[in-house]
C-alpha cells in the first residue's frame, strides 16, 4: 500500500479505529504529508462526529475539518470476518492509530501489547482520556471534562465567571502529540529497525500546556486570577474600547515599551517614573489604576487610529475580530493559505496545514463519504464481487 507520491510520508500506511476529534486530527495531519491513511468506521453511522452538525453542505463542520484525504471503510470489529478484514489491512501497515472507548482495543486484542506480537514492525498509537494505566484508566473523557480537571477552565473568564476555551483544546493537544510522537516513531524505526508504541492521553496533553500557571500557584502560592482578556501578570494587557465601538487589544512587554507608550500614545511623560506604574510589577498591583488611564485615551480615537498610533510606537496590537473577521483575515488571503476540498455535498474552502515544507504542496484531497472506499479496500485484499455482498449483506461491513 502506498501514499501520495513526492510528498514525506508517501509509502506510508496507516489503519485507524477511529472517531470524534483527536485521533482523526493526528491522522489527518499524516495524511496531509503524503500518508495513506485508512479509516476504519462502524457500518452505518460510521464515525459519530459525522454527526455533531449539518452546517458544512449537510455535513459536520468536525467531520470536514478533521476527515480530508482519508479513505473510509466499513468493518465491524466485533464480527469475526470484520476482524480478520482488520487484521489483513494492519498486516500491510506501518502505524495503527485508535481512540476506542476504555478497555474496547483491549477486549479486541488491539491494544499495544497484543499488537506487537503479531506484527513487530507496527508503530501502534493509542488515544485515551486519562492513561491505559492508573485508576482513571476506565473512566470515559471529553474535551470540556478534561478542560475542567486539568483547571483550565479556572483560569478561563472573569472574575465573576469561568468559562470553557471555544475550541476543543484537550483534543487538539492530543491530536497533535500523536502526531509528533508517530512522527518520531517512524523515524526510530527507520534508524533502528525498532518499532515502538505510541500513548497520549488528553488528560496528560493538556497537563502539559498547564505548565505555566501550574508553577505559578505551586511556587507562587495562589493560583493566577480570571481577569478575561487581561492578563494575571503583565499590565497593561488587554482589550480597550475605542471612539468607534471597536475592541483593540494591546499589551506592554517591556520598559522600553512602556515608556514610548507614555511619551507618545497616552501623552503623559509623567507616568513614566510614577511610583505606581515604573516596574511591571507595580503596574499589576495598580492595573485599575493605569486601565483608567488607558481607556480614556482609548475613547477619543477610532480602532484604525489607535492601532496605527501603536503601530507608530512599536507596540503589537490587534483588533478583536469575530469568526467572519478571521475569515476575511488579509493574512490568510495574502499569503494564499485557502485550498479548495471537496466533500460529500459539494466544494469547502480549507486552510492549508500551518507548517510549510520548502518545495512541498501538502496533500488537501476529498473528505469521505461513510464506507465510500471498502470496495476498493477489499478488492485490493482479494476479495470478489460476490464475497464484498456477502460481507454487506451480513452487516459486516
Amino acid at each position: 500500500m502506498t501514499g501520495f507520491a513526492g510528498l514525506p510520508l508517501s509509502g506510508v500506511t496507516v489503519v485507524s479505529a477511529e472517531q470524534a476529534v483527536a485521533a482523526p486530527f493526528a491522522t489527518r495531519q499524516l495524511a496531509d504529508l503524503g500518508a495513506r491513511v485508512i479509516k476504519v468506521e462502524r457500518p452505518g453511522g460510521g464515525d459519530f462526529a459525522r454527526h455533531y452538525d449539518t452546517s458544512v453542505h449537510g455535513q459536520s463542520s468536525y467531520f470536514v475539518w478533521l476527515n480530508r484525504s482519508k479513505e473510509s471503510v466499513t468493518l465491524d470489529l466485533k464480527a469475526p470476518r470484520g476482524r480478520e478484514i482488520l487484521e489483513r489491512l494492519l498486516g500491510r501497515a506501518d502505524v495503527f492509530v485508535q481512540n476506542l472507548a476504555p478497555g474496547a482495543a483491549g477486549r479486541l486484542g488491539l491494544d499495544a501489547a497484543s499488537l506487537r506480537e503479531r506484527y513487530p514492525a507496527l508503530i501502534p498509537c493509542t488515544i485515551s482520556g486519562y492513561g491505559t494505566s492508573g485508576p482513571w484508566s476506565d473512566r470515559k473523557a471529553y474535551d470540556l471534562l478534561v478542560q475542567c480537571q486539568t483547571g483550565l477552565v479556572s483560569l478561563t473568564g472573569t472574575p465573576e465567571e469561568t468559562a470553557r476555551v471555544g475550541v476543543s483544546i484537550a483534543d487538539i493537544a492530543a491530536g497533535m502529540y500523536a502526531y509528533s510522537g508517530i512522527l518520531t516513531a517512524l523515524y526510530t524505526r527507520a534508524t533502528t529497525g525498532v518499532a515502538r508504541a505510541v500513548e497520549v492521553s488528553l488528560f496528560e496533553a493538556l497537563a502539559e500546556w498547564m505548565g505555566q500557571p501550574a508553577y505559578y500557584t505551586r511556587y507562587g502560592g495562589t493560583q493566577p486570577p480570571r481577569i478575561g482578556t487581561g492578563h494575571p501578570t503583565i499590565a497593561p494587557y488587554g482589550a480597550y474600547t475605542t471612539a468607534d465601538g471597536g475592541q483593540v487589544l494591546f499589551s506592554i512587554q517591556n520598559e522600553r515599551e512602556w515608556g514610548a507608550l507614555c511619551d507618545r500614545f497616552l501623552e503623559r511623560p509623567d507616568l513614566v517614573d510614577d511610583p505606581r506604574f515604573a516596574t511591571g510589577s507595580a503596574r499589576v498591583a495598580h492595573r485599575d489604576e493605569l486601565d483608567a488611564i488607558v481607556a480614556e485615551r482609548f475613547r477619543r480615537s477610532g480602532s484604525a487610529e489607535v492601532m496605527a498610533a501603536l503601530d507608530a510606537i512599536g507596540v503589537a496590537n490587534a483588533e478583536v475580530d469575530d469568526v467572519e473577521g478571521f475569515l476575511g483575515h488579509p493574512v490568510l488571503a495574502s499569503r494564499d493559505r485557502w485550498r479548495d476540498v471537496r466533500i460529500p455535498g459539494g466544494m469547502v474552502q480549507a486552510l492549508r496545514p500551518p507548517a510549510d515544507l520548502e518545495g512541498i504542496d501538502p496533500r488537501m484531497e476529498a473528505v469521505p463519504g461513510v464506507g465510500e472506499h471498502t470496495e476498493k479496500i477489499l478488492t485490493e485484499l482479494g476479495h470478489d464481487e460476490a464475497d464484498i455482498e456477502h460481507l454487506r449483506a451480513d452487516g459486516v461491513i
